[in-house]
């Protein structure tokens, strides 16, 4: 496929691909889904309250049909969504966010829309219009990527943008020995707008291209496959399709995955919720 030279088109409608397995193995004395952790919490415990952070980025995403990937505490997350009209995707094996999207290929296949969002369950923050302006990115690409300037860099990935195009995302591992422009570029905010027929296929490829990962489970270390979603990014590129960036504010793609990051999102929540 290359659709390099492809009349563009904006959507009009977008399908939306959340992924909501994780655990959150840092959010100490909690054992649910942290994409269930209330944005309007209870005094004196952060971990109850309501207002699901899940349910918030559902109500921000734009119109149109929503997949949700689901694997630890399955059940809570669609007891907390039951009135949202969504379908779920089961995840198997946690084997990293491409291996969420790999999982949710039949619910892909089945939709009529052309434009798919891809975003995490666990960044509540992010705005509509955000998602609107990512989605606007898909007039002139096959993909757009959410990019944000952090006042630290820290384990982000970072995007390698060559002439307005992203070329590639290159992790914290690998940029930090690199010199030039990769030193002030973009950090991944691991939130995309794709179209699905280029997605479909980019998704063959992915599939072919698992990384071995070290990880910690049970006490003991272990070498398990993931897939990197963020490889799409290449793929692309080597089959000559389009992708570009649309830049958020930093506070909006918080990702809640400490109690520290949960209490700041808290925080911001309630503080805008009394702006509107």
């Amino acid at each position: 496929m290359n659709n390099s030279n492809a009349h563009f088109e904006r959507p009009r409608t977008a399908a939306s691909l959340i992924l909501a397995a994780g655990k959150g193995s840092r959010m100490r004395g909690y054992d649910g889904n942290k994409t269930l952790l209330p944005l309007l919490p209870r005094a004196r415990n952060p971990y109850e309250g309501s207002h699901p952070i899940l349910v918030e980025v559902l109500e921000n995403l734009p119109p149109g049909p929503k997949g949700i990937v689901v694997h630890h505490r399955a059940e809570d997350v669609r007891r907390e969504t039951s009135s949202m009209d969504c379908t779920y995707i089961f995840q198997p094996v946690t084997d990293g966010t491409g291996g969420a999207v790999l999982a949710a290929r039949p619910f892909l296949r089945n939709l009529e829309e052309k434009a798919i969002i891809i975003t995490m369950g666990d960044v509540p923050l992010i705005r509509r219009q955000t998602y609107a302006r990512l989605l606007k990115g898909l007039e002139a690409a096959h993909m757009s990527v959410l990019a944000f300037h952090p006042e630290d860099s820290a384990q982000y990935g970072k995007l390698d943008v060559q002439e307005k195009r992203v070329q590639r995302i290159v992790e914290w591992q690998y940029w930090r020995s690199m010199e030039g422009h990769m030193q002030q570029a973009p950090c991944n905010a691991g939130v995309y707008a794709v179209d699905r027929s280029a997605l479909l296929e980019g998704l063959d490829a992915l599939a072919q291209r698992p990384h071995d990962v070290r990880k910690q489970r049970d006490g003991r270390w272990v070498v398990i496959q993931e897939y990197f979603l963020t490889d799409l990014v290449e793929i692309f590129n080597a089959q000559g399709l389009t992708v570009t960036l649309t830049m958020a504010e930093p506070w909006e793609v918080m990702g809640v995955d400490t109690p520290k990051a949960l209490a700041e999102v808290q925080k911001i929540y309630r503080l805008r919720q009394g702006n509107n």
